[in-house]
């Protein structure tokens, strides 16, 4: 068929991808010829046999996109920081093109995968989504098009005070990702954005609206800041309702995951309760290991309606833990449950940091760029009041020891951070930082002592998995910086050596919650109270749906006796503690921080039932750090 006769009969409908860029008419006239080939080319592609053809419209595809990259180059606006993106700083109204409700394409969703927006600071912020340009093009599938994706950014939801705008192409080469640095903004403002996609046919279709922030300026002096803390979102587990809470409230400035965003399990292993059972099955129905499977588990996760509520909502900070990669991994391997399914961990971890990268709105060495890069461990600096400093406590490790004597787990030669990622926490954990040095640390700090315990209530701490490894000689968490106190003797020294105070370290991992104050010197815990300091407080977030102490005893999770077993685990760790001022083994939900120059508050929300889709929400206790004092105190309410 001609392309005449292909026109007449299809109708193609042609927009402009170099929003708000005026061209020459001839110019113009080019672009419109070349976007109408290539979809002429790619008809015809689908209706040949001729190998031989299809590698000739192949190349002649190739060529007219080429021809349009210059067309970009010459007529767009200087391009972004991101690759791949083109960008204006125009202020007019974002125009959209008009659907065309005839087109092949009417009714499919170009946008499956959410908005998201991350790693605010004041003058940029990151945002995020995944198109879907034909129905082949699904996740991990390496198949479809190249797709031009318009991006809009603005001071309102009506998008009529535009502040930027631009293009982003993306293949199949990353996942039909979208990520870009937004550079040019104001501090310490609200914005909104969107993207488009003009399928084949030209018919448009917009992203759902996302709202992010910028941070203050460095100089700032603000009243507050509140962060929603969350960890350990395991959807065989449960039902994300805890996301669906923090997404509903209005009153923070971002979203902190301390890592476990998601689970590499295969369905079957490491569900809901002791009998393990799949709320929801993982896809790919086996254990992420490659590239395709750490890709489908990403997108598992962000059609997830709770999760994207939450990111369409707040910008997020994140770092990963263990299982974006696998179960208690190291820098060289795994020794958890899953590490019999992986047979080359370098391949497997190259996988993992590739899919995060690809699927999470965060700057890896510091970019948006794909793969120049793996350091995740950055600072966030929030006016004069606070700094926030990530760590990545899996990439730099050494292996967990197995028989924790005090000579292995202090070996100077072992680390858990890495030289360079342990001068640069110290670095920050100056005098001259903002006033609250906070430490987004995704493993516990303080001191467990358990070797008094029970047998019992040590058989309950070992069920914790994936952040307890417990065996019935160990008194201690060899995989939390228990198992590596030389690295925390330095951490601990320098705070108290420099007269550091404000330390405040804010944890994930091990799925309960706790309030702590940081013993130092780390000695003897059971002489806490009698002698010594402290060098800094602690506040450890629940987990969103990954099981707790109440979850590993036989019987239903909800059941009095399942949360007897946990209510008795927590009052024997706290007596064998007493640096332990708060714990609670038997909920599920998030932390709301709330900053100030006067003390750090942490609110502790639980979820009624992760299996219940609909599960209610409601305060559990709330503690707080005043500043210049390293101890935590009891509040009677949560932050308004």
């Amino acid at each position: 068929m001609s392309f005449a006769r292909w026109k007449r009969i299809h109708k193609p409908v042609w927009h402009s991808d170099i929003p708000e860029a005026p061209l020459p008419a001839k110019v113009r006239k080019r672009h419109q010829w070349l976007h109408q080939h290539i979809a002429y080319d790619q008809w015809r592609i689908r209706h040949t046999r001729s190998k031989a053809a299809k590698r000739r419209l192949r190349r002649l595809i190739a060529g007219h996109r080429r021809e349009i990259a210059r067309i970009h180059a010459a007529y767009a606006a200087p391009a972004s920081s991101s690759p791949g993106s083109t960008s204006t700083g125009s202020a007019s109204t974002a125009v959209i093109p008009p659907p065309q409700p005839n087109a092949p394409e009417a009714g499919f969703a170009f946008f499956q995968h959410g908005v998201a927006s991350g790693d605010p600071l004041p003058d940029r912020v990151v945002i995020w989504t995944r198109v879907t340009p034909a129905a082949d093009a699904t996740p991990a599938s390496g198949l479809g098009p190249s797709a031009t994706v318009l991006w809009h950014v603005a001071l309102d939801a009506g998008f009529t005070s535009m502040v930027g705008s631009g293009s982003f192409v993306t293949t199949a080469d990353r996942d039909h990702t979208v990520k870009l640095d937004v550079t040019g903004l104001s501090a310490a403002t609200t914005y909104f954005y969107r993207f488009v996609f003009q399928g084949p046919w030209r018919d448009a279709q917009v992203s759902p609206v996302g709202r992010t922030r910028t941070t203050v300026a460095a100089d700032a002096t603000p009243a507050g800041l509140r962060l929603g803390v969350v960890s350990c979102a395991n959807a065989q587990a449960g039902w994300f309702s805890a996301y669906r809470h923090l997404a509903a409230r209005d009153d923070l400035d971002v979203v902190v995951h301390l890592g476990d965003y998601l689970y590499e399990y295969a369905p079957g292993a490491y569900g809901n309760g002791y009998a393990q059972t799949d709320i929801r099955s993982h896809e790919p129905p086996e254990q992420a290991t490659t590239l395709r499977g750490y890709r489908l588990r990403h997108a598992q996760y962000k059609r997830d309606a709770d999760l994207a509520a939450l990111h369409v909502r707040y910008p997020f900070i994140t770092t990963w833990d263990d299982h974006e990669f696998a179960d208690n991994a190291w820098r060289d391997g795994t020794t958890g449950d899953s590490a019999d399914a992986i047979t080359d961990w370098a391949a497997t971890k190259a996988a993992a940091q590739r899919a995060y990268d690809e699927w999470m709105p965060i700057r890896l060495e510091g970019t948006v760029a794909l793969g120049d890069g793996s350091t995740i461990y950055r600072r966030f600096r929030f006016g004069q009041l606070a700094e926030l400093t990530m760590l990545d406590l899996r990439s730099y490790r050494d292996e967990q020891v197995a028989t924790p004597t005090s000579a292995e787990v202090n070996d100077a030669d072992r680390t858990i951070t890495g030289a360079d990622q342990m001068s640069f926490l110290r670095d920050g954990l100056s005098v001259t930082a903002p006033q609250w040095r906070l430490v987004g640390n995704p493993v516990m700090m303080a001191p467990l002592q358990v070797t008094s315990l029970p047998q019992s209530v040590r058989d309950l701490l070992d069920s914790l998995g994936g952040g307890a490894y417990l065996p019935e000689t160990q008194g201690l968490n060899t995989d939390q910086w228990d198992g590596y106190t030389h690295d925390r003797s330095l951490v601990l020294d320098h705070i108290v050596d420099q007269g550091v105070r404000d330390v405040v370290f804010i944890t994930g991992d091990i799925h309960t919650s706790w309030a702590i104050e940081v013993p130092y010197p780390v000695t003897d815990t059971l002489t806490y109270g009698l002698m010594g300091s402290t060098a800094g407080v602690e506040f450890v977030c629940p987990s969103v749906t990954s099981n707790n102490i109440k979850d590993a005893v036989p019987g239903d999770p909800t059941s009095a006796a399942n949360l007897a077993a946990g209510t008795t685990a927590a009052a024997a760790v706290r007596a064998a503690n007493p640096q332990i001022k708060y714990l609670d083994f038997n909920n599920h939900g998030y932390l709301v921080v709330d900053v100030t120059p006067a003390r750090v508050q942490s609110d502790w929300w639980f979820i009624s039932d992760r299996a219940d889709p609909r599960a209610t929400v409601a305060w559990g206790q709330s503690w707080a750090t005043s500043t210049g004092t390293g101890l935590v105190h009891q509040l009677t309410e949560p932050v308004a």
